[in-house]
């Protein structure tokens, strides 16, 4: 930028516009490629890739939350110098995505199966390339800084390849396995499910006890079920072998009602014999408990469902029913037998498919499974080892290791269209199993060309757990893998740590031999004012898109990521983006003036060397305390605490204080001091757009442009870091000293009603000579901003009477108000202090009276209580003193 570009302009419209400043930067940026890792060849790398949003539509509020720290985070490690990479990427989702495609064909009176696999496909895709677009748009609008060149797609080529690497690996090890078990099918998307895609309702349902009698006529058990109609599949009643109430029973035969056909009567410890009448209907093919005790006694599997829930040959007359419909008809049916003993109403847990809210159904079938136990054990050893992830906040780290120490072995295979088709060919002469990264069109046993591959596909997540390394182009050792990985950070709520962050982490040590990333920085999930989770049914949910349009990206950013609290859900309120978006206004008002101050000023001119002022030292003290803090908390994913510490700097110290402090200097007729303080300004507000860039990229980027500076763009500006040079103690304390005086005199201006037009007289009599040469050496703010007709100060000035008083640490302020206030009141208003001092006074006395804490505390924290009751001791004497005086 040449040096008549980097002059100062005063060129900024009265107020700040957000969506012209999104519109136009983020094309600066996407056209300066400012965001595309890999340019700085000897920086340190830093990664985070994107926990990839669905294909499924628009993105939620939760989304923005997620990505917008993720957007900071690698923002503030970009201007560290690191080289930093985003890496974008979107997940084909396969049952949410395909089940909202066959909804949209259903309104067109179509079915996939009218139209084919591959037909059909071509309408996922077509699907897919919409909202993909539609989810870049999204992350434009909210400002993110993605290396777009590297984005990627779970269903993209190279991570099919990576798919088909594992799942080959996995199974040659003997870690994948096809089997017939008791899996979660959901019967409106015919698919199987895995564990953690079920989700548990309480539902209001019943009890039903029925009386099965034994085949020889001697008597009947009595069984309890809250699914009757599974009872066409029985195949034994179980009891404990212990149980004496049955142990004459054990080998005898039932006869199963309604069916006719004669069950045993086993033995088996499953059985809780306390529990109900102590024995139990054994249903192999329809519950995942009754299918280890049919495994353990050999029982027949009677699979009385097809995979739609609808009652199948092997249900008899109740064929073709409806499962819902079927338990109707057969409690009637087991009434009329006298069979039916008693109904109770029951309150239990039913499993429904988080995708489509089917009651899922325990269905038997052939699929295809991870054997968990051998890839836990890595993740445990490292984990014990200290070779394992942080969790932030720790406490995550105990769920997680409770998950996986007790993992169940995954049920991968889903009977779906969209998604990685599992890489198993069938030979339909031999019956050979292939498994294999290529097509096989001949088997290699016979030679016979009859071959098939398995139509199912892999679940989503099977492609998902390999993202941080697949990413980078895994299994080729590619110059990105060997750069960006492991990723530093995971940032992700804490409702997937078992859907995706321990699967990324077992197929991580198993296949690269490291952790994906070095933290998990866990967040909440985004609840509504009342804290309810948002949904469609509840209508509560909130559109980022909204959001931003109303009060512009930087103000949802803002107010999202500083209501956060690492771990904990946070609570969506319209008035906090409101109080960000006049923050922002704040920040452009103040910048604004300064400018206004600034016209001409150029980078070269900035010159903070020389001798400052109070106002001017102090102000650089506090930017440097607040870059160091900010940096720290930062670290610490402490977005909520870092948020305050700007709003603070910027609000307080930098635009109520400073700037009005600096209108003295700049408009006042001292040329070197106004060189100083336009030198400082220019640095500071330069330094403090660096520092709420993360939080607020566009407004900073917008200002900062018209600030003096070198570079062209704030996004890759060096961060601001702690300078030892800038401390400033002895300002800080001047500082301290000046603004509790103008604040007591505005306190007692306010309480007698006397406005800031109005001129007053002020006395100030110090404690000691310091604090008298801090007041003399600063008396022209005391003065300005007192608003002061007479001002004296000294360490033995008389005292007058009838006077207004105020209590500072090192001074007493006395502003001789005679006929403007009531004395009795005063007296009133001292009483009231002195009531608040003795209970500072009280309660420092009780903590330091108590031998727990002066055990346990540091002898700085020790100090500091007794410094501050030697200070409120001080200043209750004094009141006192004026107490009497003014009765006097």
């Amino acid at each position: 930028m040449t040096e008549q570009e980097n002059k100062t302009t005063a060129e900024m419209p009265t107020t700040y516009d957000p969506k012209a400043a999104e519109q136009k930067w983020y094309k600066y940026w996407m056209d300066g490629q400012f965001f595309k890792a890999g340019q700085r060849p000897d920086a340190k790398p830093y990664t985070i890739v994107i926990p990839p949003p669905n294909v499924t539509g628009m993105l939620h509020i939760g989304h923005a939350l997620d990505f917008t720290l993720q957007d900071i985070l690698i923002r503030t490690k970009r201007m560290q110098g690191y080289d930093a990479l985003w890496l974008p990427g979107s997940d084909h989702a396969g049952i949410a995505t395909q089940t909202k495609v066959e909804q949209k064909l259903r309104e067109q009176g179509v079915s996939r199966y009218d139209l084919g696999r591959e037909k059909f496909l071509e309408k996922v895709w077509d699907w897919k390339d919409q909202y993909a677009n539609t989810i870049r748009e999204q992350w434009a609008s909210m400002g993110l800084s993605l290396d777009y060149s590297r984005e990627r797609f779970t269903l993209d080529e190279g991570l099919n390849s990576a798919v088909k690497e594992v799942f080959i690996k996995l199974y040659n090890k003997g870690l994948i396995y096809r089997g017939k078990y008791i899996i979660n099918w959901d019967p409106e998307a015919r698919t199987a499910l895995s564990d953690i895609e079920v989700e548990y309702k309480e539902v209001q349902g019943h009890l039903y006890h029925l009386s099965y009698p034994l085949q020889d006529g001697s008597g009947h058990i009595t069984v309890a079920t809250t699914r009757p109609e599974t009872m066409l599949g029985d195949t034994a009643v179980a009891v404990h072998p212990k149980d004496e109430r049955y142990k004459d029973m054990i080998g005898k035969m039932l006869v199963l009602p309604i069916v006719g056909r004669e069950i045993p009567i086993i033995a088996d410890e499953y059985v809780e014999k306390e529990f109900g009448s102590g024995a139990v209907k054994i249903t192999p093919a329809h519950d995942p408990n009754d299918f280890e005790v049919g495994q353990r006694h050999n029982l027949p599997q009677m699979n009385v469902m097809d995979e739609t829930g609808t009652m199948n040959d092997l249900a008899g007359k109740y064929e073709g029913m409806d499962r819902a419909d079927c338990r109707k008809q057969i409690v009637q049916d087991l009434k009329e037998l006298g069979v039916l003993i008693k109904i109770e109403d029951h309150v239990h847990q039913v499993g429904h498919s988080e995708r489509t809210g089917a009651v899922v159904e325990p269905y038997l079938s052939t699929q295809w499974f991870v054997k968990m136990q051998p890839l836990a054990e890595k993740a445990i050893e490292a984990q014990k080892n200290g070779k394992g992830v942080n969790f932030v906040p720790d406490r995550f780290e105990k769920i997680y290791l409770n998950w996986i120490e007790n993992v169940r072995d995954w049920c991968i295979s889903r009977q779906l269209w969209w998604g990685h088709r599992i890489p198993a060919y069938y030979c339909d002469s031999c019956g050979e199993l292939h498994v294999s990264k290529e097509d096989v069109t001949v088997c290699s046993k016979c030679g016979s060309t009859e071959i098939r591959q398995d139509n199912d596909v892999l679940d989503t997540w099977f492609s998902s757990a390999l993202w941080p390394f697949s990413t980078l182009g895994w299994p080729d050792d590619t110059e990105d893998l060997k750069r960006f990985y492991p990723t530093s950070v995971l940032v992700t709520g804490y409702d997937i740590i078992y859907f995706w962050v321990a699967r990324m982490i077992f197929t991580a040590l198993e296949f690269t031999d490291e952790i994906p990333f070095k933290d998990v920085l866990m967040h909440g999930l985004v609840r509504d004012p009342e804290g309810r989770k948002m949904s469609k049914s509840l209508g509560n949910g909130v559109d980022p898109l909204d959001v931003i349009e109303k009060y512009g990206a930087d103000a949802m950013r803002y107010m999202i990521s500083t209501s956060s609290t690492p771990g904990q859900d946070l609570r969506f309120r319209w008035e906090r983006v409101e109080q960000a978006r006049n923050f922002a206004n704040k920040i452009w008002n103040a910048s604004r003036f300064a400018l206004m101050n600034l016209e001409g000023f150029t980078f070269a001119d900035i010159d903070i060397s020389g001798d400052l002022g109070t106002a001017d030292r102090w102000i650089l003290h506090r930017l440097n305390e607040t870059s160091r803090d900010i940096t720290r908390l930062m670290d610490s994913y402490e977005f909520g605490e870092t948020g305050r510490l700007l709003y603070n700097f910027i609000w307080d110290d930098l635009c109520d204080w400073y700037i009005e402090f600096a209108k003295l200097s700049l408009y006042g007729e001292n040329e070197q001091a106004k060189k100083n303080t336009k030198s400082v300004l220019a640095y500071v507000l330069d330094r403090t757009m660096r520092l709420i860039h993360p939080f607020m990229p566009f407004i900073s980027e917008e200002i900062w442009q018209h600030l003096p500076h070198e570079g062209d763009t704030i996004t890759l500006a060096a961060w601001p870091e702690y300078n030892a040079e800038f401390e400033n103690a002895e300002a800080a304390r001047e500082m301290a000293l000046l603004m509790d005086v103008i604040r007591a005199v505005r306190n007692i201006r306010a309480e007698v009603n006397v406005p800031m037009s109005k001129k007053i007289e002020l006395m100030i009599q110090a404690g000691d000579e310091q604090v008298l040469q801090i007041v003399k050496r600063n008396e022209i703010y005391v003065q300005r901003f007192c608003n002061t007709s007479s001002f004296e100060v000294g360490t033995d000035l008389p005292t007058p009477d009838k006077a207004m008083t105020a209590v500072v640490t090192g001074a007493e302020l006395f502003l001789p108000l005679a006929g403007l206030i009531d004395i009795g009141q005063e007296i009133i208003r001292l009483e009231k202090e002195i009531q608040n001092l003795n209970n500072e006074v009280e309660r420092i006395e009780k903590k330091l009276g108590n031998q727990g804490f002066v055990a346990k505390a540091p002898a700085k924290v020790i100090d500091e209580e007794k410094a501050k009751l030697a200070d409120y001791s001080d200043k209750r004497s004094k009141v006192f003193a004026r107490i009497e005086e003014l009765k006097g």
